[in-house]
Order: C-alpha cells, then sequence, then structure tokens
C-alpha cells in the first residue's frame, strides 16, 4: 500500500501513513465508484498536497470509515476549515481533550470532539 509521507515536515499529518485511491479501493473492499461517493458525502476526507488524493489510514477502522468521522468533518467544514486544515486539526494533539481529537474519535468520545469543533467557528 502507498505511503504518501512527504508531507509538510512538522505538520501532525507527516508522521500518518496516507492511502491513495487504489489502496483505499483495496482495504474498503469497495469499487472505486463507492469510495469516491464515500469521500463526497463526508464519510472520509482527503488530501492532494502531495499530488496524488490519499486518506489519512487512521480514519479507517476494521475496513469501513470511522462511523463518527463525518458528523465531525461536517462541522469543521461549516466552522470554515479547508479539508486539509480539518485533517491536520483531527491529527494534532489537543491539550483540552489530552489527545488529538482523532484518537479520542476511535476511543468513542464523538461528543467532546464535536463540541470543542463547534467553538471554533
Amino acid at each position: 500500500m502507498g505511503n504518501v509521507s512527504e508531507n509538510v515536515a512538522g505538520s501532525p499529518a507527516a508522521a500518518v501513513e496516507w492511502l491513495t485511491m487504489p489502496d483505499l479501493v483495496e482495504v474498503l473492499d469497495e469499487p472505486l465508484g463507492r469510495v469516491r461517493r464515500l469521500i463526497d458525502e463526508h464519510y472520509l476526507v482527503g488530501s492532494r498536497r502531495n499530488g496524488a488524493f490519499a486518506v489519512p489510514s487512521v480514519f479507517i477502522v476494521d475496513g469501513h470509515p470511522l462511523s463518527s468521522l463525518r458528523g465531525t468533518v461536517i462541522v469543521l467544514q461549516d466552522a470554515g476549515f479547508t479539508d486539509d486544515e480539518l485533517i491536520d486539526w483531527l491529527l494534532a494533539e489537543e491539550e483540552s481533550l489530552g489527545r488529538s481529537p482523532i484518537e479520542a474519535l476511535l476511543a468513542g468520545h464523538k461528543s467532546s470532539v464535536r463540541r470543542l469543533a463547534r467553538t471554533l467557528a
């Protein structure tokens, strides 16, 4: 699988494994059209910061998009975040949560993450 690790040095996204579209088709076991629909409908979010579109692998759990990601992405987009900015925010350590927002989502704490995200508007 692809590892697009040439991200901006020092950004939280630099240390994350990134999955390209062919990787997503394989990991999600879905056709390309369905993967694109998941992205269009905000179940997944990715970046072209290195040319090829890719999604952080941590956004996928057990072969499916993290269920709490979509609502959080929508809240952040409503707050004016670009996809790159919201990915960086999700991956960065957040003092008020005691961990990164994505780690909190993975632990089932979507309410606290979304509450914090709403304050960023």
